[in-house]
């Protein structure tokens, strides 16, 4: 039985307007939002709940890691029961459970939900770029994934600030709970709009049986990873959290093989490698993954200097990154607007841009955010434009989820490795953790600086 890489739930047909490209980011900045929308609420949550500091990095941990461990397993049933179809289910998900969140008596409920939470963004995100893959092309299309990029990048450092002034305003009376609230109506919005603004799929595609043994091997690798970074600091970093980690990469090497032989027995892979081989992929990925650890470990580092070293409100921490939030946006999606022969070197001259603003807020404490907003636009749309630019339709939404787990477990690996240097140095230790952050951003330049040989000759898919 021969495997269809494009089959009819996934049929394409460009009629993408931006009405429906809104509708798909409005889901997109709702999850990676709530990544980080928690963190300045954390104290208020714990006193409320009465949460100790495990409890606490698993009501943060246990969304992303939930969200990272499932994205490649969304990607795939969005492919197989198609996007639309996938999207919604993910918006109900989300939603239901940020509810369930809102209302959630104690800790270890709230981090039950938590988890659906996850699993619900894990559903909805990977569908995003399958659908602007599939439903815009030509300039529209590298309009699109500029919006798609800054989205993503952005949407952290939105949640930091909404964060703050949702818990400080302490709405009704309700503390907390608004952080987790405020995604219901948008939740229901979307419910709605999606079938109004989005195409239907068409009918769903049997051809293959689902890669049961993929789904849990590479459920299992991340999780395997995931879950020491998010309680290893707590836990003073015991022996397990390392022998987890090592099986975890175990596991990932299982997981290729056993895509690779899923393949040849003609089952639907989980993931379908081949995709590693569209130019600009891997280089891309590698790029974005060092930018990435660099830009977790800096949202979750600042914050704490903020907070513990200057004694700086919720809202006052939140308020901090507007200037980073304002031109990171700004530029993510305007970028295009520079001439077109300097395209290829944004990526690399973005981050050594960046590095520059870490340098500079390693010796004034608040300056050069505007910097690295600035170096991060001009880096990251780039970046995820030249990963996506030769993937082939019938392969996005493979690249769709090997791009977002990156993305996330490379900002998890940043709060783990930076977050604990430094702790263990002290809460005005921003020096030497703003020095390793620039040191990892020139180093994703100088990779970002390499075009891939097998680039050349290839024309781009999106182009």
């Amino acid at each position: 039985m021969a495997i269809i890489t494009n089959p009819p739930a996934l049929a394409a047909t460009r009629n993408g307007s931006w009405p429906m490209l809104a509708v798909l980011l409005i889901g997109q900045l709702m999850c990676t939002v709530d990544a980080l929308i928690v963190n300045v609420a954390m104290p208020t949550i714990g006193a409320h709940l009465h949460a100790d500091g495990a409890q606490l990095q698993l009501i943060t941990g246990g969304y992303t890691g939930a969200y990272a461990m499932l994205l490649i397993t969304g990607a795939r049933l969005g492919h197989r029961y198609g996007p639309r179809r996938t999207y919604l289910s993910g918006v109900a998900v989300f939603t239901a459970a940020s509810l369930a969140c809102a209302c959630a008596p104690d800790g270890p409920a709230l981090i039950g939900f938590r988890f659906v939470q996850g699993a619900g963004a894990a559903l909805l995100v990977p569908q995003i770029f399958s659908i602007i893959q599939l439903r815009f092309t030509g300039q529209a299309r590298l309009r699109a994934l500029s919006a798609y990029a800054a989205v993503l990048s952005c949407g952290g450092v939105l949640g930091m600030i909404l964060g703050g002034i949702i818990v400080t305003a302490n709405l009704f009376g309700t503390s907390w709970r608004p952080v987790f609230g405020v995604n219901v109506p948008i939740g229901i919005a979307l419910a709605v709009l999606v079938p109004a603004m989005i195409p239907a799929d068409g009918p769903r595609s049997q051809s293959g049986r689902l890669d049961v043994a993929g789904l849990v091997t590479s459920s299992a690798a991340v999780l395997a990873v995931v879950l020491p970074l998010a309680l290893g600091h707590q836990s003073g970093w015991p022996a397990w959290t390392f022998a987890s980690m090592a099986a975890g990469v175990a596991l990932a090497i299982v997981f290729v093989r056993t895509q690779r032989r899923a393949a040849k027995r003609c089952v639907l892979p989980l993931l379908n490698l081949r995709v590693l081989r569209s130019p600009g992929l891997r280089g891309g990925l590698a790029a974005l993954s060092l930018s990435q650890v660099g830009y977790g470990s800096l949202l979750f580092v600042y914050t704490l200097y903020l907070q513990l070293g200057r004694h700086e409100s919720a809202l006052r921490a939140g308020l901090t990154y507007l200037p980073l939030s304002v031109t990171f946006g700004l530029v993510s999606y305007w970028w295009r607007r520079l001439p077109a022969r300097l395209h290829g070197v944004l990526p690399a001259a973005g981050l050594v841009l960046t590095g520059a603003g870490l340098l500079l807020l390693a010796s004034a404490g608040y300056g050069g955010l505007a910097l690295i907003g600035i170096g991060l636009g001009l880096a990251v749309s780039p970046l995820f434009t030249r990963s996506l630019a030769h993937v082939p339709p019938d392969q996005a939404a493979d690249a769709s989820g090997l791009l977002t787990t990156t993305v996330q477990l490379s900002q998890l690996i940043g709060v783990a490795a930076v977050g604990s240097l430094y702790l263990s140095l002290g809460t005005h230790a921003l020096p030497a953790s703003a020095g390793v952050l620039a040191a990892l951003a020139f180093a994703a330049a100088a990779i970002a600086g390499l075009r891939p040989a097998s680039s050349k000759g290839s024309k781009p898919v999106i182009e």
